[in-house]
């Protein structure tokens, strides 16, 4: 049984999380670093490294004073209306939103947040409606659920954020495919979600053993395995 917890989660710690309790744990509390991973033949940056220059490009374009990188141009009109609303101090960017246990926002940095929630733009066109954007490179096709999942929690926390909202739109820009995927949500679609999030939140943060969970999904990837530092040698 370990002696420290999970102290915060994310999205992106939760599925680490639920796909593997002991990769959770040598991330999150551990702290040990992941092993230099080599470039994949014919690639110049890895694609985590790709996907971090797009969004920080993106984000300068619309902040302005910048032209719109190649990558970018498949969403050209998008991000020109976006640029127009941020002028109009209708948009923020690279929101960085933390809640405490009882989902009040408190500072990103604050002992007591609880869960963190970045978003890449959040556009306010009225009082009662909001619109959240994502920008995502690379593939669509088998990241489905886990997107949609994204969507959820951002809006959910955009609801519980401003209460006086009643619409929000999600829109995810596949910016590699020209693919623009938008859902909407009224509060009470949106509220559903409370209850699945708040759980498994809980579970993350108040788990005290991490077992592992080998399987050939999960340690395709895990930096901590056989073919990683070692740190678990349960991997496949």
């Amino acid at each position: 049984m370990s002696n420290e917890r999970i102290k915060a989660w994310s999205y992106s710690r939760l599925v680490d999380f639920e796909q593997c309790k002991l990769r959770a744990k040598l991330k999150y509390i551990d702290r040990i670093p992941e092993p230099a991973r080599p470039l994949p033949p014919g690639k110049t940056e890895h694609a985590n490294d790709r996907g971090t220059r797009i969004h920080d490009a993106g984000e300068r374009f619309v902040r302005g004073g910048v032209e719109l990188i190649p990558e970018l141009k498949a969403f050209e009109a998008e991000f020109h209306d976006l640029r127009n609303k941020y002028e109009h101090g209708m948009v923020s960017l690279e929101g960085e939103w933390a809640v405490n246990k009882d989902w009040e926002p408190v500072a990103w940095g604050d002992r007591d947040a609880w869960a963190r929630i970045k978003l890449d733009a959040f556009v306010r066109l009225s009082k009662t409606h909001a619109v959240v954007i994502d920008y995502k490179t690379g593939k669509k096709f088998g990241n489905e659920i886990k997107h949609a999942e994204q969507t959820q929690l951002y809006q959910l926390a955009a609801f519980l954020r401003y209460p006086e909202l009643e619409t929000i739109d999600v829109e995810l820009w596949y910016t590699d495919q020209d693919d623009l995927t938008h859902m909407k949500y009224t509060r009470s679609q949106g509220m559903r979600f409370f209850q699945n999030f708040n759980q498994r939140g809980i579970a993350m943060t108040s788990a005290e053993e991490f077992p592992p969970s080998p399987n050939v999904f999960a340690c395709k990837w895990c930096p901590y395995g056989p073919r990683g530092t070692g740190d678990c040698d349960k991997g496949v």
